[in-house]
């Protein structure tokens, strides 16, 4: 966990990569419940003994399980002082090059791409890897926007 003391110091930071941060475990209740959340049920998901004879060997969790997780892998990379609040304000650019397999865990690292001023705050662009243990290819990259807002007195 990086911290910096201010946005100052964060846009000073833009283009070192920070990581990779603590692994997160992937089992198969997790996967369940954002089957359910979002009406994803897909067998190579949820149904463990049909996947063990599908192409992964065993069931996976879904691309948009592993990307809704960045707020919390990332999370994990860097703290910034004087930071009220932050939003996820969107996403340039996602692939899933590799599936993450149930039982497996995920980490990530980012690289602070660009810190920019933005009214009340800054917008943070990184690029995001999120690796398995069961390595190989990342399992997920995205280029992450996100804007962080001074605290209100």
């Amino acid at each position: 966990m990086r911290t910096f003391a201010s946005v100052d110091e964060l846009a000073g930071a833009v283009g070192e990569t920070l990581g990779p941060g603590p692994w997160l475990p992937i089992d198969q209740k997790r996967v369940d419940l954002f089957a359910d959340a979002t009406d994803d049920h897909q067998w190579i998901h949820v149904d463990p003994e049909r996947a063990a004879a599908g192409p992964f060997g065993g069931t996976v969790a879904h691309g948009y399980l592993t990307l809704s997780l960045l707020p919390a892998l990332v999370g994990g990379l860097w703290r910034v002082g004087g930071v009220g609040m932050g939003v996820n304000y969107g996403l340039n650019r996602v692939r899933f090059p590799a599936p993450v397999r149930v039982g497996s865990r995920v980490r990530a690292s980012a690289t602070l791409a660009d810190v920019s001023p933005v009214d009340g705050g800054v917008q943070v662009v990184a690029a995001v890897t999120v690796e398995s243990d069961a390595g190989g290819k990342p399992v997920c990259v995205a280029e992450t926007v996100s804007r962080l807002y001074r605290e209100v007195a």
